[in-house]
C-alpha cells in the first residue's frame, strides 16, 4: 500500500506543464491549505461562463507542448484558446500571461481568474497556468498536465499548493 501511495505522489509531482519539456518537481511535506473564498458577481459573468465552459470541452485532451487544439494542448494553450473564443487575446506563454490583468489575493479569487505556478525547482519563474472553474470550499482549476492532459485539479493538493505563485484577474 505504501508503494502505491509513493507512486501516486510521484505521478502527481510530474503532472505539470511548463516552458520546457523536462519538468521535475519535488513534493514537500507542507500542510494542505484550504482557502475560504468570497464569490462575487462580475460584470463579465456571461463571458467568463463561456470561457470556462469552452475550456471544459477540452477535458481529457492529451498534453502536447505548444498545442492549442483537441489533438493536443498545453497549459497556456488551453487558457489562450479559451479566452480567444471570447475575442480576448492573451499572450501565448504562462510566463507572459502572468503580467496581464490585475494581481489578486486567493481570498478574492472567482471563477474565470488565472492561477500561476512555478513548477520547475531549478528556475524561479512562472511555468504553469490554470483557469479557476470553482471556488466553493476549495479552489478548482482546469489546466493541461504533462502526464494526464487537460484535467481539473484542486489548489488544496499539496503539489499545486506548494508551487502556487499568484492569481490574476483578466476580466
Amino acid at each position: 500500500m505504501k508503494r502505491v501511495i509513493f507512486y501516486l505522489l510521484i505521478i502527481t509531482a510530474l503532472t505539470s506543464c511548463g516552458s520546457s519539456s523536462k519538468n521535475k518537481a519535488v513534493i514537500s511535506s507542507k500542510n494542505r491549505t484550504t482557502v475560504k473564498v468570497k464569490t462575487t458577481r462580475s460584470p463579465n459573468s456571461k463571458k467568463i461562463k463561456s470561457i470556462v465552459s469552452y475550456a471544459k470541452t477540452f477535458g481529457g485532451t492529451r498534453y502536447k507542448f505548444g498545442g492549442t487544439t483537441k489533438k493536443g494542448m498545453d497549459c497556456s494553450g488551453l487558457v489562450y484558446t479559451s479566452f480567444k473564443k471570447e475575442n480576448i487575446i492573451l499572450p501565448r506563454t504562462s510566463r507572459t500571461m502572468a503580467t496581464q490583468g490585475k494581481a489578486i489575493s486567493l481570498k478574492k479569487v472567482i471563477v474565470g481568474d488565472l492561477l500561476f505556478f512555478k513548477t520547475n525547482k531549478r528556475k524561479n519563474v512562472i511555468s504553469h497556468v490554470g483557469l479557476v472553474v470553482e471556488t466553493k470550499g476549495v479552489i478548482r482549476f482546469i489546466h493541461a498536465s504533462t502526464s494526464r492532459g487537460v484535467i481539473i485539479s484542486s489548489l488544496d493538493e499539496k503539489y499545486w499548493n506548494k508551487c502556487f505563485a499568484g492569481a490574476r484577474r483578466v476580466l
